[in-house]
């Protein structure tokens, strides 16, 4: 009998210390993270700056992408952006472009002994790409989760999945 109600109250005491994990969407590191979300994903879609990409990421960056494959590390995922950004006519809009679902955004931060080190952001996000008639068409939405790290005081994406990768026009 004791082993079960220690097991019981392991379960209800993880669950009472999760409640409140995800921050406020007012505070500072939901804002942050919001922030830097926008900045990775204008850079990586709008602009094609890979130089802001270079400093976003870790130089141990792994990416996870459920159709694609593993890409590890930062210059092995921004290769072939860099190759496309290089052939792109700047004077066209882009091919494709990446729309966060609203109110989709989750964050969780990460101690180390009290100290603030890192974070997760989880969230939703629709891509979309130009067709014949150069219209933004609406394409599949996935789920993303990156793992965010402090390096010198400055937030960095060292892990990232991008996966559920669905067709659904209706959302």
């Amino acid at each position: 009998m004791k082993p079960i109600i220690s097991f019981l109250s392991g379960i209800i005491l993880m669950a009472i210390g999760n409640v409140d994990a995800q921050v406020a969407r007012d505070s500072e590191l939901y804002q942050t993270l919001m922030q830097q979300d926008s900045i990775l994903f204008e850079a990586a879609f709008d602009t094609c700056d890979v130089a802001t990409l270079e400093g976003i990421f870790t130089e141990d960056f792994e990416f996870y992408h459920d159709k694609g494959g593993l890409s590890e590390g930062r210059d092995v995922f921004l290769g072939p952006m860099r190759e496309n950004c290089e052939k792109r006519d700047a004077s066209k809009p882009q091919a494709s472009k990446r729309i966060l679902i609203p109110n989709s955004l989750e964050v969780y931060p990460l101690y180390k002994k009290d100290v603030l080190y890192g974070a997760i952001q989880h969230g939703v996000h629709r891509f979309e790409s130009l067709d014949e008639n150069n219209i933004y068409v609406k394409g599949d939405i996935a789920k993303f989760t990156h793992v965010w790290i402090k390096e010198d005081n400055i937030w960095k994406v060292k892990r990232e999945l991008s996966y559920d990768h669905q067709y659904r026009p209706e959302q």
